[in-house]
């Protein structure tokens, strides 16, 4: 980690570092988070890292570890199984209100949101494919007018994101994840409110089986074999 320069708000730009680098896969789970290593590497005193780490404990991002401090604390399957039964619930909302509100700026710049993210498939970019993710469902709360969608979303997205990145980074993408937005995007400028709804239930629902199947499949015990 390259050091940062003393700011007035160092405790957040240290919890943006460390909370940056977990999500993104470079502090992976149970990897210890010793206070002066990190400020060492960071290039500041122990209290920002101290402060910092007592919040991302909070957010459950760091966990005690007995014996050993604190460590990045594993993806909690069953609170990500809620999240999307959250996600399933407003994306659909936001879906049906941008099909009676945006479908105008749905048709001007939802397509080139897809074709992002169609690129982002045929290059294999991880990191291109969650961002472009991230781009097109922020965009429909944009435009569905209820800004407390997005305010109620935001704080997901980081574990989300935690998540998408762990399996992508070990497997292939979720197939026809792309045509799945498609459909939602088409009946959004259709002004097709239930159709938009459905889909984007129907969406959310397959991917997190998905998801959540292959991240419990990584995580699962290779057997030993044993000679006969």
């Amino acid at each position: 980690m390259p050091p940062l320069k003393t700011q007035p708000n160092l405790t957040e730009r240290v919890y943006q570092r460390i909370l940056s680098d977990i999500v993104g896969g470079e502090l992976p789970e149970s990897a210890r988070l010793i206070q002066d290593d990190l400020a060492r590497d960071l290039g500041v005193s122990r209290q920002p890292v101290q402060q910092a780490l007592l919040l991302l404990r909070n957010q459950g991002f760091v966990r005690e570890a007995p014996g050993r401090g604190l460590e990045v604390a594993p993806i909690d399957t069953d609170f990500i199984r809620n999240l999307y039964e959250i996600r399933a619930v407003a994306e659909g909302l936001a879906s049906r209100l941008a099909a009676t509100r945006g479908a105008e700026r749905a048709a001007d710049e939802g397509p080139k949101l897809i074709e992002d993210g169609r690129r982002a498939e045929r290059e294999h970019s991880v990191e291109k494919l969650i961002e472009a993710d991230v781009k097109f469902h922020e965009f429909l709360y944009e435009i569905s007018g209820n800004s407390v969608i997005q305010d109620t979303t935001q704080p997901h997205w980081l574990h989300l994101r935690r998540l998408m990145g762990e399996v992508l980074m070990r497997d292939e993408t979720p197939r026809r994840i792309w045509d799945q937005h498609e459909g939602i995007l088409q009946a959004v400028i259709a002004g097709d409110a239930q159709q938009a709804e459905d889909l984007a239930r129907q969406h959310i629902t397959r991917t997190a089986t998905v998801l959540l199947a292959r991240l419990t499949s990584q995580r699962e015990p290779v057997p030993v074999a044993t000679a006969s």
